[in-house]
């Protein structure tokens, strides 16, 4: 919404921009024909002083001549001195001095202004030197002719500065102007303030002169002594000679030149506000409180609960009336959803139980058959390769009991599947023979049917070994160890039986036992221990879907989760 007003606003400010540069042109302006008003102003007072020149040059001489020219200085305002100077440059008459000679004006022989008049200017007005003895004053001089047009002399006013000087007091003039007189080189003649009129960086304001000689007056804009940024604007008084100088501030951004165009800023900038405002709490009452508060339901949704229903957006708008109701509707259909999933996930769990349950009984109605046939047999290695076979089909049976009994039937857990099993076997076997101890220690890994029944062959496998030859006699003690050893798992079985015999033939029992590894992708592997008996021992690559039952079964630096 923002960008969407933002156009506005930048117009504006192109506009308040278009407003800045005209009403300093327009000051500008200003100051150039207050430059030019003030130097039509000396200007008219120079060529008055011309006119009274030349009506005073006829009778500019005789007896009464000092004394005429000594009044009219009286009584004219802005006259220091009135003087006839004779061709050779000499005074001939002077108002206010007896001697011409010490005038300061003559003798003039030799002075810039009487040269150029004896050249053929009909008037010069130049500053009047140091030593003329008038501070801060000009020389306005105008050629005297004989009638045949034969240089005659000149008649020479003394006007000071202050005489010319424009009027710093105008009213047309912008707050702080100064003012001052410049001759043909730019030099600063006399001013208000002479630091406005030194440029900062030394920068010589001569350059504006040549500007104001060609075309009457010129226009800039210059940093003062004090660095203060101002514009200046000047004027030609009289030809190439004497020129009149005005400055003012530049103004700034807090000027009061400036309040309209700022107003014009201010205006747009309160209006563009005021719109994103009202847009914006428009929007909050409206929408965006509701569009919250419908993120706030679909997150609860993300998490699993579809029990909240969005009943508050019944009351607010439309749209969001409709994106509540689609929010309902998909929260009714995914529960709807689960439940039939959860229904039909429980009932194949209760149709998978059952079938380990019938295969369990099935298994168990084979052991029973196979005992009958072995209590019917009368040969003795015929009746022990039945029991050995009963044996491996308890085993089997045993797998399908622990699956649906277990709280997953996908998984059977190895440390409770083991205790089962060896305590199975033992029992078997307690009546018909001396008495064997077992003990277990095993790991806890959850481990799935297909890993468990060759584990559990060969664990079968192994312990009858242990009773066949280990313990016919005299019995023993038998200790089956499982460990979780990161990538890699050990099974051992170990009896302190004689040990086998040297030079013994490998039986089907180990044949079996080579068999089972290698579907596990392990192998088997028998040791002596020092203190006498056997140890069967089967290493074998852990099986890739790791549960583990307790949490206290984590080996340090491995990946395998394990328990004592």
């Amino acid at each position: 919404m923002a960008m969407a007003l933002l156009p506005i606003f930048v117009l504006s400010l192109i506009q308040t921009q278009a407003d800045f540069q005209r009403q300093a042109d327009d000051r500008q302006v200003d100051l150039q024909l207050a430059a030019e008003r003030s130097a039509s102003s000396a200007k008219a007072k120079l060529d008055s002083a011309q006119v009274l020149l030349r009506a005073l040059s006829p009778d500019a001489v005789g007896p009464y001549c000092a004394p005429r020219l000594t009044a009219l200085v009286g009584r004219l305002e802005g006259y220091e001195g009135l003087y006839r100077i004779s061709p050779t440059g000499e005074a001939v008459c002077a108002s206010g001095r007896v001697d011409g000679v010490r005038s300061g004006v003559a003798p003039a022989a030799r002075s810039t202004w009487f040269q150029r008049l004896r050249n053929g200017e009909e008037l010069v007005v130049m500053r009047a030197p140091d030593g003329a003895g008038y501070e801060g004053a000009l020389i306005v001089a105008t050629r005297a002719e004989r009638p045949m047009g034969r240089f005659d002399g000149a008649m020479v006013a003394v006007i000071p500065f202050s005489a010319l000087q424009p009027d710093v007091a105008d009213p047309a003039l912008p707050s702080g102007a100064e003012a001052a007189l410049t001759d043909g080189a730019g030099r600063i003649l006399t001013a208000s303030d002479p630091d406005v009129f030194k440029l900062s960086a030394g920068d010589d304001i001569a350059g504006w002169v040549g500007r104001a000689r060609d075309q009457g007056s010129a226009v800039f804009e210059a940093k003062d002594a004090q660095n203060q940024r101002r514009d200046y604007a000047g004027a030609a008084l009289a030809g190439g000679d004497l020129y009149a100088l005005l400055s003012a501030p530049a103004p700034g951004w807090l000027s009061w030149a400036r309040l309209n165009p700022i107003g014009t800023l201010l205006l747009p900038l309160g209006a563009w506000l005021t719109a994103f405002a009202a847009v914006m709490l428009l929007s909050e009452r409206i929408f965006i409180r509701w569009l919250d508060y419908l993120e706030r339901v679909a997150a609860i949704y993300a998490k699993g609960r579809f029990s909240v229903r969005p009943l508050q957006a019944m009351n607010a708008p439309s749209e969001i009336r409709t994106m509540a109701r689609t929010l309902d509707e998909m929260a009714e259909a995914i529960t709807l959803r689960d439940r039939e999933l959860t229904d039909a996930l429980v009932e194949k769990d209760a149709l998978m139980r059952e079938i380990h349950h019938r295969v369990k009984n099935n298994l168990q109605i084979i052991s029973s058959l196979l005992s009958m046939q072995q209590r019917a047999l009368t040969d003795a290695p015929a009746k022990a390769a039945l029991g050995d076979t009963r044996q491996r089909i308890s085993a089997l049976a045993l797998i399908y009991r622990t699956l649906y009994q277990s709280n997953d039937i996908r998984h059977a857990d190895a440390r409770e599947f083991l205790n089962e099993l060896v305590g199975q076997l033992i029992a078997s076997e307690a009546g018909r023979g001396p008495v064997v101890i077992s003990s277990v220690d095993a790991d806890s890994l959850h481990v799935d049917p297909d890993k468990l029944a060759p584990l559990a062959l060969w664990l079968v496998e192994a312990v009858s070994n242990a009773q066949k030859h280990a313990f016919a006699h005299s019995g023993g003690e038998l200790k089956v160890r499982f460990r979780v050893q990161g990538e890699t798992s050990v099974l051992e079985v170990e009896d302190n039986g004689p040990g086998a015999q040297a030079g013994a033939e490998v039986g089907v029992g180990r044949t079996l036992m080579s068999a089972f590894a290698k579907q596990l992708r392990g192998e088997t592997e028998f040791d002596t221990p020092a203190g006498g008996g056997t140890i069967a021992r089967m290493i074998f690559a852990t099986p890739e879907a790791l549960a583990p039952v307790d949490p206290a079964d984590k080996t340090p630096g491995t990946a395998a989760l394990a328990s004592r």
